[in-house]
């Protein structure tokens, strides 16, 4: 066999968790064939990595780069980390879109010019984008709201039997198709209309497959351990293997239950339930600023969100509201502690708001007493204005990391600093969480050896996600690889400069093509629409 690629003195990590050897690694074509001393190769390229180590390429457990990849399937923001791997479906999906499902259903804004927005079956987005051209492997969840409003719109209901049964069916196809699982985000509409046997109705398909119902929960603040219990118990009831989106504990008044979550799927783990979870390491989470209204009062419809904020009653009635926690709905301006906690991330020329300003400061400069105020003015004019919230704490996530069961998702956009996105709201994830992980929690008193941080960002997502062949380095996986400098490789970007590389990343291989050379990209768009690899059932997680 020809070998067409060899990295030469690294320092090689096989994201598995064991010590880091010196050795080489022999590519050809796609798949990586030996590990060790190798000779001399007459025609094969060399990569050489003194000074580096060689990973496997780092899963992006949850990208929202659906778009921006049919805008620059490069993926910058995310290819300067050695990302390889993106994975979607939170909540919602590109596909399928169909029965009584309309494309507005999705409520994912405004479409950016030539990018499109959805697809009958989900594996024709995959599809579509690997045969235009992409940086990186792609995969998805399929969106538990998709397969709800597949059957019965955005009707705010428990779904009929028969409706249950067909939107489980459409379920069964998708996971035939290759799709990793489900993907619910209980706490926005219409994913919060599910009651728990719906969810159980779905998990009962996943467990036939033994797929994944990856769930961000219905609760991270008030009702955090009661949401934890009920993926837990839904996981339990039916076989199904389970992950917890972004797990956190949401507002300062809340903190203190991370340790009892971590000892709830501990203790579920030690009785043979298959629960995981992934985290992202900032304290900040970011969603639409509308996300911070009371769910009646929020639409995707522009000019349906300003009647409310128009009227004088409902104006008094969110006022109200937003002032104090609700354990019907999530209050993400009350967890983050009010103004000083809610950055406003898109820019907002007509109010003189720039990017990374908090409502705090809006309200100052705008004469208002109550940042509630500055909110319905910041969405009156921007609806669709981006928002980071305060509510998590770094402690926390350490503590969530130090578990062997949690993996990493930057829960962001792959973006690039060019043109392109300029003016578009960003939050630092998108541009430094995979080169967060590897400095700030494996150095200095991160908590975490450099194979273990590897191994939580590859082998262990590709592994709960049924990726087969990928997320490890030895003779036979397919040559995926992240090469790095790991006393340099550091994030740079900052909530009010978020645009920022990260540096340290040296070369980046997808399928054995270099993406990332020298720490320059390429241009190579040799990535894959990855199918879930059948498995026996009951395999550990």
């Amino acid at each position: 066999m020809a070998l067409s690629i060899i990295v030469r003195n690294g320092t090689v990590l096989d994201g598995r968790g064991s010590r880091p050897i010196q050795a080489d690694v022999a590519i050809s074509g796609d798949t990586i064939v030996e590990v060790g001393a190798i000779g001399e190769v007459p025609g094969a390229t060399e990569i050489d990595a003194r000074g580096c180590m060689v990973a496997p390429g780092f899963v992006n457990v949850l990208s929202h780069s659906y778009f921006t990849l049919q805008q620059d399937p490069r993926g910058l923001s995310d290819l300067y980390q050695g990302v390889t791997t993106q994975i979607f479906g939170e909540g919602v999906s590109l596909g399928p879109v169909t029965g009584v499902m309309t494309p507005a259903m999705l409520g994912l804004g405004a479409i950016p010019s030539g990018v499109q927005s959805h697809w009958t079956r989900l594996r024709h987005f995959l599809e579509t984008l690997e045969m235009a051209g992409v940086g990186f492997n792609v995969a998805s969840f399929v969106g538990a709201a998709n397969l709800r409003m597949a059957v019965a719109g955005n009707d705010e209901r428990p779904l009929t039997d028969a409706e249950l049964a067909a939107a489980c069916a459409l379920l069964d196809e998708e996971l035939e198709s290759g799709a990793l699982g489900v993907g619910s985000a209980l706490i926005y509409p219409p994913g919060s209309y599910a009651d728990t046997e719906e969810l159980r109705a779905f998990s009962r398909v996943l467990a036939k497959h033994d797929a994944v119902h990856i769930s961000h929960l219905r609760s991270e603040g008030l009702r955090f351990l009661e949401s934890v219990e009920e993926l837990i118990d839904v996981a339990r009831t039916t076989g199904a293997r389970a992950e917890i989106y972004h797990l956190k504990a949401a507002g300062r008044a809340h903190w203190y239950k991370m340790a009892r979550a971590l000892e709830l799927v501990d203790s579920a783990r030690a009785d043979g339930v298959r629960i995981t979870a992934d985290i992202y390491p900032y304290e900040a989470g970011n969603t639409r600023l509308s996300a911070s209204l009371p769910p009646e009062f929020r639409s995707n419809d522009s000019e349906k969100l300003r009647a409310h904020l128009a009227s004088t009653i409902d104006r008094a009635e969110i006022r109200s509201r937003m002032s104090r926690e609700d354990e019907n709905w999530e209050n993400l301006f009350a967890a983050s502690g009010g103004g000083e906690g809610v950055t406003i991330l898109s820019p907002v020329p007509s109010l003189g708001v720039r990017g990374g300003e908090t409502l705090a400061s809006i309200a100052r400069r705008l004469g208002h007493s109550d940042p509630v105020e500055s909110v319905l003015a910041v969405l009156d004019a921007l609806p669709g204005a981006e928002a980071a919230y305060f509510i998590a704490t770094e402690e926390n996530t350490r503590a969530a990391f130090e578990r062997p069961w949690v993996s990493v998702g930057s829960d962001a956009d792959a973006l690039s600093t060019g043109e392109l996105f300029s003016g578009q709201a960003a939050h630092p994830r998108s541009f430094g969480t995979f080169a967060r992980i590897l400095s700030r929690y494996s150095r200095g008193d991160g908590g975490q050896t450099i194979e273990e941080c590897v191994r939580r960002m590859t082998s262990l997502p590709a592994e709960n996600f049924g990726l087969g062949d990928r997320g490890y380095l030895a003779p036979g996986a397919i040559a995926d690889l992240a090469i790095f400098d790991p006393h340099r490789i550091e994030d740079r970007a900052t909530y009010d400069n978020p645009a920022v590389y990260a540096v340290g990343m040296r070369h980046v291989l997808v399928n054995g093509k270099p993406a990332l050379s020298d720490g320059a990209p390429t241009g190579e768009l040799a990535g894959r629409a990855l199918r879930r690899s059948r498995r026996s059932g009951g395999a550990g997680c």
